[in-house]
């Protein structure tokens, strides 16, 4: 894949997700799923298949892409418990 078409491939992505993070409605629904007392977390992937006109190839260019730019890394109570039955034990990196 060319270096154009990876540049304009990482802008799609950019722009599905500031679209998404930008939805009052995305933002609506997840309010009301913290409102009802759950954690919450969404992973979205997108493949994206791009082929010039008139190639007979059937492998298609694919770029898969994380929609998030800066993900954030929570661990829950759950999490914590879930971890510490398995003997592993996080250590706090702020120190």
């Amino acid at each position: 894949m060319d270096q154009q078409l990876k540049q304009l491939m990482k802008e799609l992505g950019e722009a599905i997700n500031e679209s998404l993070a930008d939805s009052d409605q995305i933002a609506e629904v997840v309010s009301k799923i913290k409102e009802g007392g759950y954690d919450i977390f969404l992973v979205l992937e997108a493949t994206i298949g791009v082929s010039k006109p008139g190639e007979k190839s059937p492998d298609k260019t694919s770029l898969v892409t994380t929609l998030a730019s800066n993900p954030e890394f929570k661990i829950s109570d759950q999490d914590l418990r879930f971890l510490k039955s398995l003997r592993i034990k996080i250590e706090d990196d702020a120190a």
